[in-house]
């Protein structure tokens, strides 16, 4: 487990109050959380699904989200970068606060990379032009600066061989790699993982988990739900335990598993580590 500095609690207004440079400077030289998640709630009509959300991520953490289904942490990750919106509360991103406004939205977005469940891979582009789309489109990089780049992306992830076979002649393994390059050609600061393991099949999940403790360990600002408590357990600088949209405990990977302090929690982990 990577080693964490215990921080003070930041609040919204210390974060804004500073001018754009400042703000990055501060969140580059780990004063300030890259995310940070202030109270932050969500309903869907009248369910309440995340309920007073505070989480504050440096750059270079690894952060694991665990918990039951339905407890919330798939519609939170997703708020971080605004595919669920949230009601109440804020949410800033490297220094910007995700809002309405579209151009918050836009450069929140470029920064943050996400893999989820199902891959999302378009199924009628190769695996080339699946990584290649969003920086040629967005990023407006020449075809052949992001060919190189994919083409490295592909090495990292183990599969260059792949680069010209479409995704459903691949492995549910092989796309969730493919997924992870995807995201990673965007150059991204922080990478969301939504249960990127949970669709595979178990010997294909060890190849998924190898990619994304590589990245981890390279420095990558990670978010992750997960149920892989392995993962957690090698590369996690702190764990959140949801609940019924609530986080109920928060901790080191060893505090976590070695001595968690609610019942709940006791009771999940039982069910989950054998």
């Amino acid at each position: 487990m990577r080693e964490t500095v215990a921080k003070v609690k930041t609040t919204p207004e210390q974060i804004l109050s500073l001018s754009e440079e400042d703000r990055s400077a501060a969140i580059e030289r780990g004063e300030l959380p890259i995310v940070l998640a202030h109270e932050v709630h969500k309903w869907y009509g009248n369910f309440h699904v995340l309920r007073g959300i505070n989480m504050e991520v440096y750059k270079g953490e690894v952060i694991v989200i665990f918990g039951p289904s339905g407890s919330g942490k798939s519609t939170f990750i997703r708020t971080i970068n605004r595919l669920e919106e949230h009601q109440k509360g804020h949410i800033i991103v490297d220094g910007t606060e995700l809002s309405r406004d579209v151009r918050n939205i836009e450069k929140i977005r470029m920064e943050t990379g996400m893999v989820f469940q199902q891959f999302n891979l378009f199924p009628h582009l190769t695996v080339m032009q699946n990584i290649t789309l969003a920086p040629i489109h967005v990023r407006k990089w020449p075809k052949e600066k992001a060919e190189e780049v994919a083409m490295q992306l592909l090495k990292r992830v183990g599969i260059p061989e792949q680069a010209d076979k479409y995704p459903g002649q691949l492995s549910g393994g092989q796309q969730q790699r493919v997924a992870i390059a995807r995201a990673l050609a965007m150059q991204p600061k922080i990478m969301l993982f939504d249960e990127p393991t949970s669709a595979l099949d178990p010997e294909m999940i060890k190849e998924v988990l190898d990619v994304m403790i590589e990245l981890a360990e390279s420095g990558m600002t990670m978010l992750v739900v997960t149920h892989e408590m392995g993962f957690a357990r090698a590369v996690a600088n702190r764990m959140y335990f949801f609940d019924q949209g609530q986080i109920v405990e928060s901790g080191t990977p060893e505090e976590i598993f070695s001595d968690p302090k609610e019942d709940r929690t006791k009771l999940f982990l039982s069910q989950i580590l054998h």
